[in-house]
């Protein structure tokens, strides 16, 4: 069997397994390498922080989505490739292997970049990972808690105030969620008042959502402002300290929690290549081959992918149709025949700011509030697989539009863990 190995279990990787895996000649085989056994859906990491679905409802296992006989899965990590002898070594559940590869296919996505602003990486925290959503919706709680066994007033009001750095998708639709969170929550803390809780959007830019249009940016800033979050517009962060930030104004806020939406960095195992890198990401030719290297493709954010006279942005939606074309390309590259170029039009962009309100652009279409926000979950909720999770993620959202959002501060603790903490000292 000639392999295409695929390393990353993404939105790109998997797509391009889905649209492969039952077209190959004989002879073929996919073998698709993760360290996760499960793919996350991003964009909905902001609905494990406002509690609205649980965090395994935003994930899908990889097994589920491949099914062809010759398409194979491991769990592994990728350490490094010998091009000249077209063999990638990955450190697996079995220990070392080396994999043969007669093509190789990069989707491994980017890390978040904690180094943009002194002392993110220390007092931030990144929202990246469904462990990152959890984190924050841990930290949201205990400082809750925390509030009502403190009795200075000032210490009260910082435990209290959120900031969110980054005025995108994934900073406009926390900020929304945090909101709506502490508003269920607070019924359940009854020694905190509302006066004492905030959430604070900074953006370093004139409006919101600087890819969609104008007045949708200025639609989401309305619309959050109506939730009581204070949109900052031209505000850029400088310093991130343990107890607050400080803006390139002069201006300090007061702050215990400071989640980070802004910056991404190369993978790590995608720095150690010998690839050309541009902005820390890979460079690739108009049909998504790696420029200089024959057999080796990129795709998704880990990729430059040129889209017409432009680049393709680093969202799901491109990542699923450079997966579609990559799939075509490298039949044809087995078959040699002649490769195609990348090619997509958006079909739209879309946020959320909270419960019941979004905006959303679908071709020359403007929407904002609650159509926005229909549509935005019927997109997710079509793009997860098997009719069994898309019941359950429905059935989640609807019970979150009746009842009160969780507050459980899941701990994943284990018996010797929680008996070494009973230990007297």
């Amino acid at each position: 069997m000639r392999n295409i190995v695929i390393v990353g279990g993404g939105f790109a990787g998997t797509t391009l397994v889905q649209s492969l895996q039952r077209r190959l000649p004989e002879g073929w085989r996919l073998l698709l390498l993760s360290e996760e056994s499960y793919t996350t859906f991003n964009p909905m990491l902001a609905e494990v922080v406002g509690a609205a679905v649980f965090p395994e409802h935003v994930v899908a296992p990889i097994r589920q989505m491949i099914d062809a006989p010759r398409t194979q899965f491991v769990m592994g990590r990728a350490l490094e490739v010998d091009f000249a002898r077209r063999c990638l070594r990955a450190s697996t559940l079995a220990g070392l292997q080396e994999i043969p590869f007669e093509h190789l296919v990069l989707a491994v996505g980017t890390r978040a970049n904690t180094t943009l602003v002194p002392g993110l990486a220390e007092h931030a925290l990144p929202l990246k990972l469904v462990g990152d959503a959890l984190h924050i919706r841990n930290r949201v709680l205990q400082r809750l808690a925390r509030i009502e066994l403190e009795h200075d007033p000032m210490a009260r009001r910082r435990l209290g105030h959120l900031i969110v750095i980054g005025g995108g998708f994934s900073g406009v639709e926390v900020a929304g969620s945090l909101s709506d969170f502490l508003r269920g929550a607070l019924r359940f803390y009854p020694r905190v008042a509302r006066d004492e809780l905030k959430v604070t959007l900074l953006q370093d830019g004139e409006r919101l959502l600087p890819e969609l249009p104008a007045s949708l940016g200025v639609s989401a800033a309305r619309s959050l402002a109506a939730r009581g979050v204070d949109v900052r517009l031209g505000a850029r962060a400088v310093r991130v300290e343990a107890d607050g930030v400080m803006l390139a104004d002069g201006a300090r806020l007061d702050a215990s929690t400071v989640v980070c939406t802004i910056g991404t960095r190369a993978n790590p195992f995608v720095e150690q290549l010998d690839l050309p890198l541009q902005r820390g990401r890979i460079v690739t030719e108009r049909d998504l081959l790696v420029t200089g290297r024959p057999g080796v493709w990129a795709l998704g954010d880990c990729a430059l992918v040129h889209n017409g006279d432009t680049l393709a942005p680093p969202t799901a939606q491109f990542a699923v149709a450079e997966a579609q074309v990559l799939a075509r390309n490298l039949l044809a590259a087995i078959e040699q025949r002649p490769t195609v170029a990348f090619s997509h039009r958006s079909r739209g962009m879309m946020a959320t700011t909270g419960h019941l309100k979004g905006v959303a652009q679908i071709g020359r279409l403007r929407f904002s509030g609650l159509p926005a926000w229909l549509l935005w979950r019927a997109y997710y909720l079509l793009r997860m697989p098997t009719a069994g999770r898309k019941l359950r993620i429905w059935v989640e959202w609807t019970w979150a539009m009746a009842f009160a959002a969780d507050i459980t501060h899941l701990r994943f603790t284990r018996t010797a863990e929680a008996d070494a903490d009973a230990t007297p000292p």
